[in-house]
């Protein structure tokens, strides 16, 4: 506030600059290679379809379980 503002008790009104809000990007989503990805991925991505997979299962039965799941 100006020292003439204090004086008079006014105040200047305050503009904030308008915010663009961009729209997100489509992103396509690529069809899902599990037999590329390695038992390690598989069970990370499995986390995000919400199953908890074994590692210790062999990766065709992770593989299976995710199929599975996927489907429903």
């Amino acid at each position: 506030m100006s020292h003439f503002g204090d004086l008079i008790g006014t105040t200047s009104p305050k503009t904030e600059p308008a915010v663009v809000v961009e729209p997100d990007p489509v992103v396509e989503e690529k069809p899902l290679n599990f037999d590329k990805m390695s038992k390690s991925e598989l069970e990370i991505y499995g986390r995000t379809v919400g199953i908890e997979l074994d590692r210790r299962h062999s990766k065709s039965k992770l593989i299976e379980e995710l199929e599975e799941k996927i489907s429903e």
